[in-house]
């Protein structure tokens, strides 16, 4: 019933950054939380971000001093903003939301974000 589209990804050199998107088919003030994940080859998928309905916005310790969670009601998206960026930042990252009543849990396809020389 929810369609997540992310975009923003792509190649960039270390301490670079990237701002990635989120595009949700339906507002973003029904989706009770927004999270960011990411997954490297051959690592467990890890938890990146967090945004809830109430303004509430969380980051991983590995990435709380470089990247932001946003988001901007009006275009129904949800952004990542991503500063000094590592080697180690590269991954598919993923765009979660959850409806409490279910609840439902729907994935975007994944955007492939790049961090070498």
């Amino acid at each position: 019933q929810v369609q997540l589209v992310e975009s923003g990804g792509g190649l960039v050199q270390p301490g670079g950054s990237l701002r990635l998107s989120c595009a949700a088919s339906i507002s973003i003030f029904r989706i009770n939380v927004m999270r960011w994940f990411r997954q490297a080859p051959g690592k467990e998928r890890e938890l990146v971000a967090t945004l809830t309905s109430t303004g509430s916005a969380s980051a991983a310790d590995s990435v709380k001093d470089r990247f932001t969670i946003s988001r901007d009601n009006d275009k129904n998206t949800v952004y990542l903003q991503m500063n000094s960026l590592k080697p180690e930042d590269t991954a598919v990252y993923y765009c979660n939301a959850v409806i409490r009543i279910g609840p439902m849990s729907y994935w975007g396809q994944g955007t492939q974000v790049t961090v070498s020389p």
